[in-house]
């Protein structure tokens, strides 16, 4: 049997990329896992003994999405200068983005085939490319992700020696109308924001395109590739 994973499928993104795969019938079993589910389907990325109970219950997926990602909590959001920054937001901002998802790599790719092509993917973003950043501020946020593209980078260049067909990569699926983006959608380019049954269609499209050396690459929604 083949099967998918989507780790983060209570979130806007998440919830659509389960649906999705769910609707497209390629997979024989489509597992979500988020923080909020309770049971066989709970996994919080800063409890790594879930991450670890989560991978030992699917068996051997080619598929594993981490639509996962924090930009903002409560009074707390993306700063907007070096005097914002404070050192417990920019830790979690690391655990949510970065430290997570690198564990949820380190639970599940071993248990994915070692032959044959597999996709690893987790959600990033533009900002987190340090060539692409020309109006500073969001440091946690940019900092956090830019750390995620790095990880991608070292973990598929690891994981080719398991599979030489494994695909790891990050995705950018742009602008999403999500209670992420929410608070920040005022300067959104018309036409660029996206609903997330569309982001979902659009990122799995991407995934479908990839081939094996695009592994430890960053894509944006519409398959360009983005310079970390």
């Amino acid at each position: 049997m083949s099967s998918a994973v989507v780790i983060g499928a209570s979130g806007g993104i998440g919830k659509a990329l389960e649906e999705a795969l769910r609707d497209e019938g390629t997979f024989d079993a489509v597992h979500g896992f988020s923080r909020s589910a309770d049971g066989d389907r709970h996994l919080d990325l800063e409890d790594e003994a879930s991450i670890s109970a989560a991978a030992t219950k699917i068996g051997s997926p080619t598929l594993v999405i981490v639509a996962t990602g924090l930009l903002h909590a409560g009074d707390k959001g993306p700063e907007k200068a070096m005097r914002d920054l404070d050192p417990v937001w920019m830790a979690r901002n690391f655990a949510i983005n970065a430290i997570g998802p690198a564990l949820v790599a380190k639970h599940f790719l071993p248990t994915m085939p070692k032959t044959g092509r597999i996709v690893f993917a987790v959600l990033s973003a533009r900002v987190g490319s340090i060539g692409d950043n020309k109006l500073g501020g969001w440091y946690g946020y940019r900092a956090s992700k830019a750390a995620l593209n790095q990880l991608v980078r070292t973990i598929a260049i690891e994981d080719k020696r398991r599979n030489s067909s494994g695909i790891v990569v990050g995705l950018h699926p742009g602008t999403v109308d999500t209670g992420l983006s929410q608070p920040f959608q005022g300067n959104v380019t018309p036409g660029t924001l996206f609903k997330p049954d569309r982001a979902a269609v659009q990122l799995l499209d991407v995934i479908d395109g990839l081939r094996a050396p695009d592994s430890g690459k960053l894509f944006a929604w519409d398959g360009v590739e983005i310079t970390p």
